[in-house]
Formats: C-alpha cells, sequence, structure tokens
C-alpha cells in the first residue's frame, strides 16, 4: 500500500507543478478558443491541461518500474507499456483537437486506433464471468470488439461530462478510489497478481486528477480539454478492462457450500461486470441522453448543446459549485454503494444505506426549488434570499432615473442574474 501511495503522490506533484507552466505555454500557443454558446464560463480560459496529466502519467509508470514490488508488474505483464502506448496516441489526439478543432469523427476514429493499439499489446478482454453460467472464454474478434467498445464509450463519457470546473477530474476522482479498493482488495485478499495492474492504474489515475484539481476549480485558470478528458477516460477503461479480462474467477475459488452461499460469495465476481459501468454511470448516463436529445431533433449525434445535466443542474437555479458537488454525490453514492455491495452482498443496512444517500441526494436536487423563509424576528440575520416578500428589496443608494418617468425597480432575490445560476448569468435555453 505505500508504494501506491507513493506512486499517486509523485503522479499528483508532477502534474500539479507542471500545470502553470503548461497555462502559458497554452496561452502563447494560442490555446484559447472563443466562448461558444454551451460554455459556462465568462473569459476565455487556456486548453491543454492534458499535456501536464499525461506527464504525470509517465511520471508514475516511471517511478513504479523502480519500486520493490511494483517493478513486478511491469516484469509480469505488458499492460502498463500497453496502458502508456494507447495513452501516448489519444493524448497526441487530443493536444490537436484543443489548438486546431479536428473532425468529431476523426477523434472517433483516433480512439478507436487506440484501443486497437492496447489490445495488439495484450490489455483486452479474455473471458467474463456470467450469472448461471460461470466463465465465458471469448474468441480473438469477441474480445477485441468487446475491448474496443469499452474504451471508446469511457472516453465519450467523460468527455462529455467534462462541461464545468472541475466536474470530469472530480467525478474521474472518486471513481478511480473506489475501484482501486476493488482491485486492491482482489489483489490483497484473494492473492491474485493479475489485479496489480488495475490497482495500479487506478492509483495513478487518482494521482492526475488530484493533480490538476487544484488548478481546475471554480472559477478554472486552465482547460484539461480533450487531450485531459480523453486520457483520463482511457486510463479509467484501461484498469477496469485489466480487472475484468484478466483476472479468471476461477482462481478465487469461491464454488463451495451451498447454492445461496455461492451466489452471495460470487458477487465480487460479478462486480467487474457492473464496476466500469457504476464509475462511469453519471457520464454515460448523460451520453445516452444527449445521443437521443439530438437525434430526435434531427441533428448530428457530435452536435454541442447546452442539455447536458450539469447545465439542467444550472438552469434550475443552482450555483455553478453546488453544481459540481451534487454530481460528485451522485458519483460517490453509486460507485461506493457497488462497493460496499461487492464486500457484503447479504448485508441490508447497505441496500437501506444507499436509499437514504438517495433521497438526501433528490433533496439536494430540488433545492432551489423550495427557497426556505426564516421566521421575521429573524430576517437581519439572514441573507436577502431567505426574508420574506416583503423585505426582499435590495437597498441601494438612489440612481438618477434616464428618463422623465422611469423610477428604480427593486430586483427580487431567486431572478436568474442575482442568485440563481450565478455562473453564468441570464441565458435562454438550447433550442
Amino acid at each position: 500500500m505505500r508504494e501506491y501511495l507513493l506512486t499517486l503522490c509523485i503522479t499528483a506533484a508532477v502534474t500539479y507543478l507542471l500545470t502553470g507552466p503548461v497555462r502559458k505555454f497554452a496561452i502563447v500557443a494560442g490555446a484559447m478558443p472563443e466562448i461558444r454558446a454551451r460554455d459556462v464560463h465568462r473569459e476565455p480560459t487556456p486548453r491543454l491541461g492534458g499535456i501536464a496529466m499525461f506527464f504525470g502519467l509517465c511520471a508514475g509508470l516511471l517511478v513504479a518500474d523502480h519500486l520493490t514490488n511494483l517493478s513486478e508488474v511491469f516484469e509480469k505483464s505488458n499492460e502498463p507499456r500497453a496502458l502508456l502506448s494507447g495513452a501516448a496516441l489519444i493524448w497526441l489526439i487530443g493536444v490537436l483537437d484543443d489548438k486546431f478543432e479536428i473532425d468529431a469523427l476523426i477523434k472517433l476514429g483516433g480512439q478507436m486506433i487506440a484501443a486497437g493499439v492496447m489490445v495488439v499489446q495484450g490489455l483486452t478482454i479474455l473471458w467474463i464471468p456470467l450469472p448461471g453460467v460461470g466463465t465465458v472464454a471469448l474468441t480473438q474478434w469477441q474480445g477485441t470488439l468487446l475491448t474496443v467498445a469499452l474504451v471508446v464509450i469511457t472516453i465519450n463519457a467523460v468527455n462529455f461530462v467534462d462541461g464545468l470546473d472541475g466536474l470530469a477530474a472530480g467525478m474521474v476522482c472518486i471513481a478511480a478510489a473506489a475501484f482501486f479498493m476493488y482491485a486492491y482488495r482482489i489483489w490483497y485478499s484473494y492473492g491474485i497478481e493479475a489485479a496489480a495492474p488495475a490497482s495500479l492504474f487506478a492509483a495513478i489515475l487518482m494521482g492526475m486528477c488530484l493533480g490538476f484539481l487544484p488548478h481546475n476549480m471554480h472559477p478554472a485558470r486552465i482547460f484539461m480539454g480533450d487531450s485531459g478528458s480523453m486520457l483520463i477516460g482511457l486510463v479509467l477503461a484501461a484498469g477496469a478492462i485489466s480487472v475484468t479480462g484478466q483476472v479468471d474467477p476461477d482462481v478465487m475459488k469461491l464454488f463451495s457450500g451451498s447454492e445461496r452461499n455461492t451466489v452471495h460469495q460470487m458477487v465480487p465476481v460479478y462486480i467487474p461486470l457492473l464496476m466500469p459501468l457504476t464509475i462511469i454511470a453519471i457520464p454515460a448516463a448523460d451520453l445516452i441522453l444527449a445521443i437521443v436529445r439530438r437525434t430526435w431533433r434531427g441533428q448530428s449525434p457530435f452536435a454541442a448543446d447546452r442539455g447536458h445535466l450539469h447545465h439542467r443542474l444550472l438552469e434550475i437555479g443552482h450555483s455553478h459549485s453546488r453544481a459540481v458537488l451534487i454530481m460528485y454525490f451522485w458519483s460517490a453514492l453509486i460507485a461506493f454503494g457497488a462497493l460496499a455491495y461487492s464486500v457484503n452482498s447479504a448485508s441490508m443496512w447497505i441496500v437501506l444505506g444507499v436509499v437514504a444517500l438517495s433521497a438526501v441526494g433528490l433533496v439536494l436536487l430540488l433545492l432551489p426549488r423550495f427557497t426556505p423563509r426564516a421566521p421575521r424576528w429573524a430576517e437581519r440575520f439572514v441573507p436577502p434570499r431567505y426574508r420574506r416578500r416583503g423585505a426582499v428589496a435590495v437597498e441601494a443608494e438612489p440612481v438618477p432615473a434616464v428618463g422623465a418617468d422611469e423610477e428604480r425597480v427593486p430586483v427580487a432575490a431567486g431572478v436568474s442574474g442575482v442568485n440563481g445560476a450565478t455562473a453564468v448569468g441570464p441565458r435562454s435555453r438550447a433550442r
């Protein structure tokens, strides 16, 4: 565990220290596109943050290769080299897109090629465990298609959710933390060394995100761009493929006892099928909804709009920071809920806890719709937005009228541009 922690800290430090110089380079290189209709920031912000994240990935792999225990991962498996090859290719495509805005179909082709590069070097799904069937071996073509599909879906899901400051990096960091705990448990508790690469990938991914987040929190000084979002999406997919398709469920020796006990004991085997879905559940749902919404309007699935989940949170009145925290909450609930269920699937308290936290999440989502009002005796101690309607007017110095019959009209709290959607101000819904 100490070597994983050291690798994480080195990756985070390198990413954090390089992000500042990369920001200056992005400004000089002109990687500051004009603000688009779907953007929520007000000032042009440099991209290319993925450059610092890629060098953080390289530093993490280099350090791990020189550590006593983690060096065995490089000796016994070719997966770290496969990850680095695919990451370098997808990162290069992302850098070109951040600078020159390449076509979406070209990016899709590059994602498939990067996934194919990893497959050629051995990072692929060899078998999948199915409930009631057991371990099913896949042919070469089946494994390749399933691997490429998982990589492409994960990359685009993370790319789609990268719409608010700190959102993609924070959500992926939460997912990587849950995935690290799962993979490390498989490696440490069951003694399965094939899960070690997935643990390493998750630790490095956490370091990349943690090192970049201080520069990317609202108001962001730099964006990761496609060079960063596609990179962390590929690393996340690589960890899921490693632990899903490389760890043989038969090695866990869980097929013992009564049928009911065997079903409960086999939950850790089935979780790899669900874990890649749970850790990207929110981005994947956003991806599916975006495709359906755009095709329903007769648009291309790759056309940009302002209908993503984070845009909806801003429109109903959440501030920028609150919308990001709500997305963090749901990501953590889904990922760690699945992790807890894999540890003890027979516990009803886990299910009840997830249900209770889901209710809390729904309340947080609807919070702007129900603005609390303080009692009259406490109105002088609370902000104007929590006072009753008679005391809502904003006190200000008189302003000379423009016309003879014009006078200053006080603005009520809760109106868009004052207390609602403070990140972007008044705006109309995308059509």
